[in-house]
């Protein structure tokens, strides 16, 4: 399945670029009632597509070697809140990280006036104002599920939603859209952060 060998690709494409160090961040594509998601404990930097689970949209495991991710149930909660999304990503970066701890007592992070928004979809004009989502950090998932569940449905146009001091998760209707949208997101977030923290 072409979609399958995209999102290794990207998967092993985002450990090379620092976005996913060790064995952190997850991904997956979905078709139909069918995921195929990256595995707990996983190097993203060697994945190939017989290291991926395929589970049901409950998280049931139907195949595949290794146990599902703790935050399988993210996965599963955005597949279901935004019906067009065929691919989810989840890194964890510099950026990302410092912005979601800066803003986490705001709960979003708004941004606005860069070119580069125009990447993310349905967005035609730099005039957008893009509001990202924050949840507090937690190692109690069916909570975090719920709170996910919550903020998709509060923030229906985000591109993305970050856990505080943790990582990004966004999503596309391709592994294609959710790669450009994981770029442009890792690029606003950046140049963001730099203008905030006051480095060249």
């Amino acid at each position: 399945m072409q979609e399958i060998e995209q999102l290794c690709a990207t998967a092993r494409e985002c450990y090379a670029r620092g976005w996913a160090p060790a064995t952190s961040g997850n991904f997956s594509v979905r078709w139909g009632s069918r995921i195929a998601i990256t595995p707990t404990g996983l190097d993203k930097g060697v994945l190939v597509p017989q290291d991926l689970l395929e589970i049901d949209m409950n998280g049931s495991v139907l195949g595949g070697r290794g146990r599902p991710s703790a935050e399988t149930s993210l996965h599963t909660v955005i597949y279901r809140e935004r019906a067009h999304a065929r691919a989810i990503l989840h890194v964890h970066t510099i950026w990302n990280t410092l912005l979601s701890a800066r803003f986490d007592p705001r709960g979003y992070i708004i941004i606005e006036g860069y070119e580069l928004l125009k990447g993310l979809s349905g967005v035609t004009t730099h005039e957008h104002i893009e509001k990202i989502p924050i949840i507090e950090n937690s190692q109690k998932y069916e909570v975090l599920a719920i709170e996910f569940e919550e903020v998709l449905r509060a923030y229906p146009d985000a591109h993305g939603v970050l856990l505080s001091r943790h990582g990004l998760y966004t999503w596309g209707e391709s592994v294609a859209e959710a790669r450009r949208h994981l770029e442009a997101l890792e690029f606003l977030f950046e140049a963001e952060g730099r203008r905030l923290f006051g480095q060249p």
